[in-house]
């Protein structure tokens, strides 16, 4: 499982970074931050099962970062940690769907545990809604469909993807939704059609993910995939849960062993209405992404669409994304949002489509630009490593070394000492 860590203080996170046994446990950290406000993006772009973070921090604190990934990324499993004297701030967490709260100082032990613990609920709850969702597949063959309510639920959000259907049907299926309980009214409205195989087993992992998404995300299975009806309160915030949804789709179908993945994301929409023609984008581009021989998983949006249509191609803006990156990756303040603006992208979209495009996260590729700095250094100067650090966009020397060493095997002083005067 993958572990981010967020924390203001920069030795608890060098402290959980350097004692914990990461290569003896299950667990990899895959990223640090600060704040709740550069976490988000990172959180996005690395798409961990697990976050570590402390409650008190600037910007965006431990409680407003949690009400985020309550609503964009319910699935993540959360662990806080907080002061003896910020009890009030734990239990407003533990309200938002916490897992665990931990007491600073952070025993290793006691982080093994809390891990352990969150690990094993999320994976006997995901086996739990596959269980589930297998069951009622399996039963939906021979049971009445009235009396099955999830099934009858699952065949109305579907209507909404039906050609024949009229504005008055999609009324009628939300208001019927409605009355059985399971209200599917927003202010905007995106669709995701997904094709993978095998189909079935991929339902499964479709349906127990959107499950996790706590009302905002409806499933309707189809003969090739899934879709996925995601609701939303405006359209940059639909934008982010569609990508965001999408990201984590992606790498639940490989983990459950799907093949010739496909995932197209529709217009945004605000009438109930117009949630066919969202649809309807969707399966376009989604046969669109089944003509191409690229690898697995491949994943591409309404915008992205009107943008090549435009003449303005993605492929130029992640162009411009990358020049942005190496003029600006020594600032060890750059995040991914900063590049999303600069291009004039969401940061879900924006972090979909860079790792589309280049076969990488941005995470992974601002990595690969701070090292390729970092290696010319040492081979050709005698800075010190912390000098180097910080040319390379790392204020924080030991983090460098950490990273230095996990993406290339050695310290940078062994690098250094191999690679010594070498062009």
């Amino acid at each position: 499982m993958k572990v981010f860590i967020v924390d203001d203080e920069v030795v608890i996170r060098e402290g959980i970074r350097e004692s914990f046994p990461w290569d003896d446990t299950p667990y990899t950290l895959v990223g640090e931050a600060p704040d709740g406000e550069m976490a988000l993006p990172m959180i996005r772009d690395t798409n961990p099962d697990i976050v570590i973070t402390d409650i008190k921090m600037p910007f965006m604190d431990g409680i407003d970062l949690c009400k985020v990934l309550r609503t964009q990324m319910p699935w993540i499993g959360i662990i806080i940690l907080s002061g003896y004297d910020e009890f009030e701030y734990a239990r407003q967490c533990l309200q938002l769907g916490v897992r665990e709260y931990l007491l600073k100082p952070i025993d290793v032990e006691d982080l093994r545990k809390a891990l352990d613990k969150v690990g094993a609920q999320l994976e006997e709850e995901k086996k739990q809604r596959e269980h589930a969702e297998s069951l009622r597949a399996r039963m939906s063959g021979t049971m009445n469909p009235r009396t099955d309510a999830r099934f009858l639920k699952e065949k109305l959000i579907g209507s909404l993807f039906s050609d024949e259907a009229m504005e008055e049907d999609a009324e009628n299926a939300l208001k019927q939704l409605h009355a059985m309980g399971s209200p599917v009214t927003a202010s905007f409205y995106v669709v995701i059609d997904a094709a993978f195989s095998p189909v079935e087993k991929g339902q499964e992992a479709a349906a127990a993910l959107a499950e996790a998404g706590g009302g905002i995300l409806h499933v309707s299975g189809s003969r090739t995939g899934t879709r996925i009806l995601v609701l939303g309160d405006s359209s940059s915030d639909t934008e982010e849960r569609a990508y965001a949804f999408a990201s984590s789709l992606a790498t639940e179908l490989v983990r459950a062993g799907c093949e010739a993945l496909r995932i197209g994301i529709g217009d945004i929409v605000e009438k109930p209405a117009d949630i066919l023609i969202s649809f309807k984008k969707a399966r376009h581009i989604r046969h669109i992404l089944e003509e191409r021989p690229e690898a697995d998983p491949l994943i591409l949006g309404a915008r992205e669409m009107g943008d090549s249509a435009g003449g303005v191609g993605t492929p130029g803006v992640i162009n411009d994304a990358k020049v942005y990156m190496s003029q600006h990756f020594s600032n060890p303040n750059l995040m991914l949002q900063d590049v999303a603006k600069a291009v004039n992208m969401s940061n879900s979209r924006f972090s979909t489509v860079f790792s589309q495009h280049c076969g990488q996260t941005f995470t992974e590729y601002l990595i690969f630009l701070r090292l390729g700095r970092a290696k010319e250094l040492l081979r050709t100067t005698d800075m010190k490593s912390s000098q180097i650090a910080h040319e390379s966009g790392y204020n924080d020397a030991h983090y460098f070394s950490y990273i230095f060493k996990k993406n290339t095997g050695m310290t940078p002083s062994e690098y250094r000492q191999q690679n010594q005067n070498q062009p």
